[in-house]
């Protein structure tokens, strides 16, 4: 009886140990829960086009993140397609455009989503007669490699 109350004993403490307490819960790293009205936004005018940003950095999963909304007038780009190592999601939300993935062009609509996977060349031009809106969420997330940039000719 002695022996199966010492092993319980140990048991419980054992258990007990390799739950952290509370004042050891590890603190979230980056930017803290929030809600960013428009007002907030950090807007960049450029030659056609204004790049409002919304939240940036790290985050608890993420590093180099980037959340935003672009309107760019018609007949504008914010820049040519262009590749880099994170992963991006565009969403066309007012206007129409055409967008550009692996060097071929699709026309772009209200509604419709990009996914851009690392190092894929990517863009989004407005060919309509009003400004075109879209929503950009952008990325590297923690504990995941970057993967090295292909050396493929014709890539921007």
């Amino acid at each position: 009886m002695r022996l199966l109350i010492l092993s319980l004993t140990c048991l419980c403490a054992t258990a007990w140990a390799a739950e952290p307490a509370a004042s050891q819960t590890p603190k979230a790293i980056g930017q803290p829960s929030a809600i960013k009205q428009a007002s907030e936004a950090k807007a960049e005018h450029g030659k056609g086009y204004v790049f409002s940003t919304y939240f940036s950095g790290e985050t608890f999963g993420t590093v180099d993140a980037l959340t935003g909304v672009a309107v760019i007038e018609p007949g504008q780009e914010i820049h040519p397609p262009h590749v880099h190592a994170e992963e991006e999601y565009l969403m066309v939300i007012e206007g129409s455009g055409v967008w550009s993935l692996h060097d071929k062009e699709l026309p772009a609509k209200a509604g419709d989503m990009l996914y851009a996977a690392p190092w894929d060349s990517h863009g989004i031009r407005n060919t309509g007669t009003v400004p075109l809106k879209f929503v950009v969420m952008k990325w590297q997330s923690k504990g995941v490699p970057v993967p090295a940039q292909p050396q493929v000719s014709g890539r921007n």
